[in-house]
């Protein structure tokens, strides 16, 4: 039987190699010169090895931070870029084209009647040969737009497109005033425009405190309150010739043709001339709605002619008479659109935004019958 020879091994106390080339002898290259491989790099230098899967997920981690980041950004820009818009349009300087078919003129009472406005045919020239180089300004009211500002313009561009036909007169610059205006800050703004010009006459000035009054959609009562409203960064006395205006335009405006070209003068002591003579009011109303004037001097000349006329008793018009300026006001809608009404002794008008002239005249002449019949069915 043999003996077993037993030998002492003195293992370290550390059994990790201290260095990679104590752990194991280098390998042998068979392919001298060529790059060495990372993993083996790495393998030598003792550094953690990485999973697939714990790298696709810290990679996923690293891009959802950023994406959000970036959303995050691109929402703070977007509300930063709303507000600017919405304060940029509350100053109606946000401006786009807009179709002349989508804007209407219903909610706003005007002061100058285009077809008497003997500056639209120099509007027109000037925005053919240099185009719009004041924007209009509307609302929008859910179906298109309410024009705010800009009548006079949009009237040549309406005109121009009707007789030219191009594009370019299709499309109209506007500015976008922010919804939820009152009516008097609309009215204001219009105002407000309106006082720059150099050429407005204080009939048209009395014609939109007038307007403003009938408007059944304002809270004003009478020509008094309108003016002191609407013109309240004019001066007292200019309001004061405003108010005697409206009470011209209220004795006479229906049969004027040309009332913007009143001198200041004549219709103050016409004005005082007619409350103070009833007679010659009520002969003068005939001698306009006889005539035809064909240029503002022979309207003109008619009214200082009246100033002319014998005077009767003077005294205050009677309040039967006064009573006849007594007016009713009101809006209706219909399928068509809104109507505004204005009833007062002796004539009715309505106004809507719908051309009456290419009604045929018997569908015309049946409708008129129709209204009376109906107005006067619970009379009979």
């Amino acid at each position: 039987m043999s003996k077993r020879r037993m030998f002492d091994i003195d293992f370290p106390s550390d059994p990790t190699p201290a260095t990679p080339e104590a752990a194991s002898p280098a390998p042998v290259d068979p392919h001298p010169g060529a790059p060495a491989l990372e993993t083996k790099s790495a393998f030598r230098s003792g550094e953690a090895r990485r999973g697939p899967m714990a790298t696709a997920i810290s990679e996923n981690a690293e891009a959802l931070r950023t994406r959000a980041e970036v959303e995050q950004n691109i929402r703070a820009e977007n509300d930063r870029l709303a507000h600017e818009f919405v304060r940029l349009k509350t100053l109606g300087l946000v401006v786009d084209r807009i179709p002349l078919d989508l804007i209407s003129t219903s909610k706003l009472i005007r002061d100058r009647a285009v077809n008497r406005d003997p500056e639209l045919e120099e509007l027109k020239e000037s925005i053919r040969d240099l185009g719009l180089s004041n924007p209009i300004r509307v609302e929008e009211d859910g179906e298109g737009y309410q024009l705010v500002q800009g009548f006079r313009r949009l009237s040549a561009y309406r005109a121009l497109y009707e007789e030219t036909g191009e594009e370019q007169f299709r499309l109209i610059p506007a500015g976008l005033v922010a919804r939820g205006e009152t009516l008097q800050g609309l009215y204001r703004r219009m105002v407000d425009e309106n006082l720059v010009r150099r050429d407005i006459s204080f009939a048209e000035m009395a014609q939109l405190a007038l307007s403003y009054s009938q408007d059944p959609e304002t809270d004003s009562d009478s020509v008094e309150d309108s003016v002191a409203l609407l013109y309240a960064s004019a001066g007292r006395q200019k309001r004061s010739y405003i108010r005697h205006f409206a009470e011209l335009l209220e004795l006479i405006g229906e049969e004027l043709s040309y009332a913007e070209a009143i001198p200041r003068a004549l219709g103050l002591d016409l004005k005082k001339h007619l409350l103070e003579n009833p007679a010659t009011l009520e002969s003068l109303r005939q001698r306009l709605r006889e005539r035809s004037f064909s240029s503002a001097e022979e309207e003109l000349a008619v009214l200082r002619q009246a100033l002319k006329a014998p005077a009767s008793d003077v005294r205050e018009a009677s309040t039967s008479q006064r009573a006849g300026m007594a007016k009713t006001t009101l809006r209706c809608s219909v399928p068509a659109g809104t109507v505004r009404c204005l009833a007062r002794d002796g004539r009715i008008e309505m106004a809507m935004e719908r051309d009456f002239s290419a009604v045929d005249q018997r569908r015309l002449e049946a409708a008129i019958t129709a209204f009376f019949d109906a107005l006067d069915g619970d009379q009979t």
